[in-house]
Protein backbone atom coordinates (compact mmCIF):
# COMPACT_ATOMS: atom_id res chain seq x y z
CA UNK A 1 0.00 0.00 0.00
CA UNK A 2 1.37 3.45 -0.93
CA UNK A 3 2.19 5.76 1.96
CA UNK A 4 1.63 9.49 2.41
CA UNK A 5 4.41 11.55 4.00
CA UNK A 6 4.82 15.19 4.92
CA UNK A 7 7.91 17.35 5.18
CA UNK A 8 8.16 20.65 7.06
CA UNK A 9 11.11 22.94 7.68
CA UNK A 10 11.84 26.10 9.61
CA UNK A 11 15.15 27.94 9.43
CA UNK A 12 15.94 27.95 13.17
CA UNK A 13 14.88 26.28 16.42
CA UNK A 14 12.96 29.34 17.63
CA UNK A 15 10.68 29.52 14.58
CA UNK A 16 7.20 28.00 14.71
CA UNK A 17 6.26 25.23 12.28
CA UNK A 18 2.62 25.06 13.44
CA UNK A 19 1.10 26.32 10.16
CA UNK A 20 3.01 23.77 8.12
CA UNK A 21 2.19 20.90 10.48
CA UNK A 22 -1.51 21.82 10.60
CA UNK A 23 -1.70 21.90 6.79
CA UNK A 24 -0.01 18.49 6.54
CA UNK A 25 -2.38 16.95 9.09
CA UNK A 26 -5.39 18.40 7.27
CA UNK A 27 -4.05 16.74 4.12
CA UNK A 28 -4.29 13.42 5.93
CA UNK A 29 -0.61 12.87 6.67
CA UNK A 30 -0.30 10.66 9.80
CA UNK A 31 1.87 11.93 12.67
CA UNK A 32 4.44 9.17 12.14
CA UNK A 33 4.73 10.24 8.51
CA UNK A 34 5.64 13.88 9.23
CA UNK A 35 9.30 14.88 9.22
CA UNK A 36 10.40 18.27 10.55
CA UNK A 37 13.81 19.93 10.25
CA UNK A 38 14.73 23.06 12.19
CA UNK A 39 17.64 24.36 10.20
CA UNK A 40 18.53 26.38 7.13
CA UNK A 41 17.49 25.19 3.70
CA UNK A 42 20.84 26.08 2.13
CA UNK A 43 21.43 22.41 1.26
CA UNK A 44 19.77 19.02 1.62
CA UNK A 45 22.05 17.66 4.33
CA UNK A 46 19.27 17.74 6.95
CA UNK A 47 18.69 14.86 9.40
CA UNK A 48 14.92 14.50 9.09
CA UNK A 49 14.96 14.99 5.34
CA UNK A 50 17.55 12.22 5.06
CA UNK A 51 15.34 9.97 7.21
CA UNK A 52 12.40 10.76 4.95
CA UNK A 53 14.37 9.83 1.82
CA UNK A 54 15.19 6.44 3.33
CA UNK A 55 11.47 5.80 3.83
CA UNK A 56 10.15 6.96 0.47
CA UNK A 57 9.44 4.31 -2.14
CA UNK A 58 7.90 4.32 -5.60
CA UNK A 59 4.37 5.80 -5.81
CA UNK A 60 4.45 7.18 -2.26
CA UNK A 61 3.08 10.69 -1.85
CA UNK A 62 5.12 13.56 -0.37
CA UNK A 63 3.28 16.69 0.80
CA UNK A 64 4.94 20.04 1.49
CA UNK A 65 3.31 23.35 2.42
CA UNK A 66 5.28 25.48 -0.08
CA UNK A 67 8.04 24.94 -2.58
CA UNK A 68 10.65 26.82 -0.55
CA UNK A 69 10.34 24.25 2.27
CA UNK A 70 12.38 21.96 0.04
CA UNK A 71 15.25 24.45 -0.08
CA UNK A 72 16.43 27.99 -0.75
CA UNK A 73 18.44 27.51 -3.90
CA UNK A 74 16.63 27.58 -7.25
CA UNK A 75 18.89 25.02 -8.93
CA UNK A 76 18.93 22.64 -5.96
CA UNK A 77 15.14 22.68 -5.61
CA UNK A 78 14.73 21.76 -9.28
CA UNK A 79 17.35 19.03 -9.01
CA UNK A 80 15.71 17.56 -5.90
CA UNK A 81 12.28 17.64 -7.55
CA UNK A 82 13.71 15.79 -10.54
CA UNK A 83 15.39 13.23 -8.27
CA UNK A 84 12.22 12.54 -6.30
CA UNK A 85 9.80 12.40 -9.22
CA UNK A 86 11.98 10.87 -11.96
CA UNK A 87 14.44 8.62 -10.11
CA UNK A 88 12.54 7.69 -6.96
CA UNK A 89 9.18 7.94 -8.78
CA UNK A 90 7.49 9.63 -5.85
CA UNK A 91 4.46 11.90 -6.23
CA UNK A 92 4.68 15.41 -4.74
CA UNK A 93 1.93 17.82 -3.74
CA UNK A 94 2.67 21.46 -2.91
CA UNK A 95 -0.28 22.53 -0.76
CA UNK A 96 0.03 26.26 -1.47
CA UNK A 97 0.08 25.65 -5.22
CA UNK A 98 -2.46 23.03 -6.43
CA UNK A 99 -0.93 23.08 -9.93
CA UNK A 100 2.14 21.42 -8.43
CA UNK A 101 0.55 18.03 -7.91
CA UNK A 102 2.31 15.30 -9.87
CA UNK A 103 -0.66 12.94 -9.46
CA UNK A 104 -2.54 15.06 -12.00
CA UNK A 105 -1.81 15.54 -15.65
CA UNK A 106 0.84 12.88 -16.09
CA UNK A 107 0.54 13.21 -19.84
CA UNK A 108 3.09 15.27 -21.76
CA UNK A 109 1.16 18.55 -21.52
CA UNK A 110 0.43 18.14 -17.80
CA UNK A 111 4.09 17.41 -17.06
CA UNK A 112 5.18 20.37 -19.19
CA UNK A 113 2.86 22.79 -17.36
CA UNK A 114 3.91 21.45 -13.97
CA UNK A 115 7.60 21.89 -14.83
CA UNK A 116 7.03 25.49 -15.95
CA UNK A 117 5.14 26.36 -12.74
CA UNK A 118 7.85 24.71 -10.65
CA UNK A 119 10.62 26.66 -12.32
CA UNK A 120 8.78 29.97 -11.98
CA UNK A 121 7.98 29.40 -8.30
CA UNK A 122 11.52 28.27 -7.49
CA UNK A 123 12.92 31.39 -9.16
CA UNK A 124 10.44 33.64 -7.34
CA UNK A 125 11.30 32.04 -3.98
CA UNK A 126 15.04 32.52 -4.51
CA UNK A 127 14.58 36.04 -5.84
CA UNK A 128 12.51 37.01 -2.80
CA UNK A 129 15.24 35.76 -0.46
CA UNK A 130 17.79 37.83 -2.40
CA UNK A 131 15.54 40.89 -2.04
CA UNK A 132 15.20 40.29 1.70
CA UNK A 133 18.99 40.08 2.06
CA UNK A 134 19.36 43.30 0.06
CA UNK A 135 16.75 45.10 2.20
CA UNK A 136 18.51 43.91 5.35
CA UNK A 137 21.86 45.17 4.07
CA UNK A 138 20.33 48.53 3.10
CA UNK A 139 18.67 48.80 6.52
CA UNK A 140 21.95 48.10 8.30
CA UNK A 141 23.78 50.64 6.13
CA UNK A 142 21.11 53.29 6.83
CA UNK A 143 21.28 52.57 10.57
CA UNK A 144 25.04 52.89 10.57
CA UNK A 145 24.74 56.20 8.73
CA UNK A 146 22.51 57.38 11.59
CA UNK A 147 25.18 56.36 14.07
CA UNK A 148 23.67 53.05 15.19
CA UNK A 149 26.37 50.58 16.20
CA UNK A 150 26.07 46.83 15.87
CA UNK A 151 27.84 44.10 17.78
CA UNK A 152 29.26 44.16 21.28
CA UNK A 153 29.65 47.60 22.88
CA UNK A 154 33.28 48.83 22.94
CA UNK A 155 35.22 48.46 26.16
CA UNK A 156 35.37 51.93 27.80
CA UNK A 157 38.76 53.60 27.89
CA UNK A 158 39.68 54.39 31.51
CA UNK A 159 41.17 57.66 32.65
CA UNK A 160 44.92 57.63 32.19
CA UNK A 161 44.80 55.07 29.38
CA UNK A 162 46.82 57.15 26.93
CA UNK A 163 49.54 57.95 29.48
CA UNK A 164 49.84 54.24 30.29
CA UNK A 165 49.82 53.39 26.59
CA UNK A 166 52.73 55.74 25.96
CA UNK A 167 54.58 54.39 29.02
CA UNK A 168 54.17 50.88 27.63
CA UNK A 169 55.41 51.92 24.18
CA UNK A 170 58.42 53.61 25.83
CA UNK A 171 59.06 50.33 27.68
CA UNK A 172 58.58 51.95 31.07
CA UNK A 173 55.83 49.41 31.73
CA UNK A 174 55.21 45.89 30.49
CA UNK A 175 52.05 45.10 28.61
CA UNK A 176 50.73 43.20 31.62
CA UNK A 177 51.44 46.11 33.96
CA UNK A 178 49.82 48.70 31.71
CA UNK A 179 46.75 46.51 31.14
CA UNK A 180 46.41 45.78 34.87
CA UNK A 181 46.54 49.47 35.79
CA UNK A 182 43.76 50.11 33.24
CA UNK A 183 41.73 47.22 34.59
CA UNK A 184 41.72 45.59 31.16
CA UNK A 185 42.68 42.17 29.83
CA UNK A 186 46.03 42.23 28.02
CA UNK A 187 44.43 41.57 24.65
CA UNK A 188 41.89 44.37 25.05
CA UNK A 189 44.54 46.87 26.10
CA UNK A 190 46.74 45.90 23.17
CA UNK A 191 43.95 46.11 20.58
CA UNK A 192 42.79 49.48 21.96
CA UNK A 193 46.34 50.81 21.90
CA UNK A 194 46.82 49.68 18.30
CA UNK A 195 43.50 51.27 17.28
CA UNK A 196 44.43 54.64 18.79
CA UNK A 197 47.90 54.50 17.23
CA UNK A 198 46.30 53.88 13.85
CA UNK A 199 44.13 56.95 14.35
CA UNK A 200 47.17 59.00 15.31
CA UNK A 201 48.95 57.90 12.17
CA UNK A 202 45.96 58.68 9.95
CA UNK A 203 45.33 62.09 11.54
CA UNK A 204 48.96 63.06 11.98
CA UNK A 205 48.37 64.10 15.59
CA UNK A 206 48.98 62.49 18.94
CA UNK A 207 45.93 61.32 20.87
Amino acid sequence: MNTIYGYARVSSTDQNAARQLTALREMGVPEKGIFLDKQSGKDFDRPQYRRLLRRLKEDDLLCIKSIDRLGRNYGEILEQWRFLTKERRVDIVVLDMPLLDTRRGKDLMGTFLSDIVLQVLSFVAENERANIRQRQAEGIAAARARGVRFGRPPWPVPEGFHALRRAWREKKLTLSQAAARCGMPRGTFYSKARAFEKLEKENGAEI
